[in-house]
């Protein structure tokens, strides 16, 4: 039997935000393969149920949940949802282009509240239900290699996403006493159908070539990392941030 053989999370409730598209969607569909049933939660109750059909014909037990990440209230209501999850993905995220000179403050205000205020009110919510359950549980934020270093043009983003893996750490340190680990995946350059156009571009080329593996992540390259994070496999990581980025952090300035 393989370290993550599809039976390895049988039992065990996964939700995972931002489901409704992207990254999110591919990481339901992971976790549904290694056993979970997959709870979708997002703001776009079709392409939620277009999702959820797919998995479901493939054999998945997965359901939907409406919810904004942002809003408290909306978490509130999904209480029923919280209280059986055994692995919360906080992967709901959005990102505003423009330099630094040129941000709205209502653009910094949507990034930050989706991408770290969200993360945190949704991993409070689902520690504290874990907490009351007992059995303990993973936290996985979605951070990014843009939390590690820098680039131009999407301050509030990075912004956030160095905000979410502090968030994580200190998180971790105050949740191990009751079985729960908290720990962050920080992709790289993953190609999707979203950014697959500036990838094409000379700008998008000239980024690649930095990259130390010639290559841009695939999704699937994703997957390791997030069963490690996921299952028993991983049972003695908390607070730790896994990169899954080709090289790139170890690239020469």
């Amino acid at each position: 039997m393989s370290l993550f053989a599809p039976d390895s999370l049988d039992g065990r409730v996964a939700l995972v935000t931002g489901a409704s598209s992207g990254l999110g969607a591919h990481f339901a569909g992971v976790l549904a393969r290694a056993g979970a049933e997959v709870v979708l939660a997002a703001r776009r109750q079709d392409a939620l149920e277009d999702v959820c059909e797919s998995l479901n014909a493939a054999g998945a037990t997965c359901s939907t949940l409406l919810l904004d990440v942002a809003d408290s209230a909306s978490i509130a209501a999904a209480e029923g949802a919280l209280a059986r999850t055994d692995i919360l993905v906080n992967n709901a995220g959005i990102v505003s282009g423009g330099t630094a000179l040129n941000q709205e403050e209502a653009d910094w205000d949507r990034v930050l509240d989706t991408n770290l205020k969200g993360m945190f009110l949704m991993a409070q919510a689902a520690c504290k239900a874990m907490r009351a359950r007992g059995s303990g549980g993973s936290i996985i934020n979605i951070a990014s290699i843009l939390g590690l270093r820098q680039a131009g043009g999407v301050l509030p983003y990075a912004v956030s996403k160095a905000g979410a893996i502090q968030l994580t750490k200190t998180l971790a340190l105050e949740v191990a006493r009751y079985g729960i680990r908290v720990n962050a995946l920080a992709p790289g350059y993953i190609e999707t159908a979203i950014n697959r156009g500036f990838w094409q571009s000379d700008a998008g080329q000239a980024m690649f070539r930095r990259i130390p593996q010639r290559r841009l992540g695939r999704p699937e390259d994703l997957d390791g990392a997030l069963l490690l994070l996921a299952t028993d496999a991983g049972a003695y990581l908390t607070g730790s941030v896994i990169t899954v980025d080709g090289g790139h952090m170890t690239s020469s300035l």
